[in-house]
């Protein structure tokens, strides 16, 4: 593997912003790699396109990024990944890592009843890929797992995470209601199967505590699954960064400002800058 290749930039992108949330996870524990982000604003959200149209917004996506020299591509969206992952491996030679895969490999691993629940999109609850998944990974098939899997949608946290109501009134309710049919169906485990949902770890913790009086709960981060996974991949294929401080770049397809704004909250630190982009 040349030189050149070691030091290519970690490729991520997502429908907006959320991703954020993968790629601050990656910069944190691959702090060597230099990152490339794509947030395809002017298209978001992915969650109500057709799933044709979110395999060719993310073909396009990726198109962008190979324009730099990257050596993975990381889909930091779960619709994109439920729908565009296989699609996305034909369409480049370079590895292609999806959020999906990695949270049902680690649900799997650490739920202790093997009663798993998954909160996302609507497009993506209605894929039914993470139950595809986290059926693999538990070795058995779909119809096997009968009710050991229980899925929601909770679309209104990302309007809440977006503007920034990370612990509001408002989203503690949202978070109460959500979170009850979980608790009924005596959940031990909980994928947040979206990239908006960690930067309400801490509210969902406090709300299991206080409202359902301890009820003990797993919470998945896809994005640290991924990043486990994406470290191994580099480290097997001999791609991994020389000791530096990687560089981070940051594209959007439409309103930059807001970009950089509303970013730090799921980056947890400046965006800027932040550069406008068209595909």
């Amino acid at each position: 593997m040349t030189n050149a290749m070691h030091k290519a930039a970690v490729g991520v992108f997502d429908s907006g912003i959320g991703g954020l949330t993968v790629a601050a996870e990656i910069a944190r524990r691959l702090p060597e790699e230099d990152l490339i982000y794509l947030g395809d604003t002017a298209r978001l959200p992915y969650g109500t396109k057709s799933a044709a149209t979110v395999v060719r917004y993310s073909e396009r996506a990726v198109d962008l990024l190979l324009r730099y020299p990257v050596k993975a591509v990381v889909i930091a969206c779960n619709t994109a990944s439920a729908h565009a992952l296989e699609a996305l491996r034909k369409h480049t030679d370079l590895p292609v890592l999806g959020v999906i895969e990695p949270g049902a490999r680690a649900a799997a691993a650490v739920t202790r009843g093997g009663r798993i629940g998954v909160a996302g999109t609507e497009a993506t609850i209605r894929s039914g890929a993470y139950q595809a998944a986290i059926a693999n990974a538990l070795g058995t098939s779909r119809e096997a797992l009968g009710d050991r899997v229980v899925t929601r949608p909770w679309p209104l946290l990302v309007p809440l995470a977006e503007e920034g109501w990370v612990d509001h009134p408002v989203t503690r309710l949202t978070i109460e209601t959500y979170l009850a049919p979980f608790v009924e169906a005596d959940i031990d485990t909980l994928v947040l199967g979206c990239t908006h949902y960690p930067v309400f770890k801490p509210l969902i913790r406090q709300v299991l505590d206080d409202r359902f009086r301890g009820h003990p709960m797993t919470l998945v981060d896809s994005a640290e699954a991924l990043t486990t996974e994406l470290a191994t991949l580099l480290a097997e294929h001999d791609l991994r960064a020389p000791a530096r401080d990687g560089r981070r770049s940051f594209f959007c397809t439409d309103a930059p400002e807001r970009f950089g704004r509303v970013g730090t909250v799921f980056f947890g630190g400046d965006v800027a800058p932040v550069f406008s982009v068209d595909l």
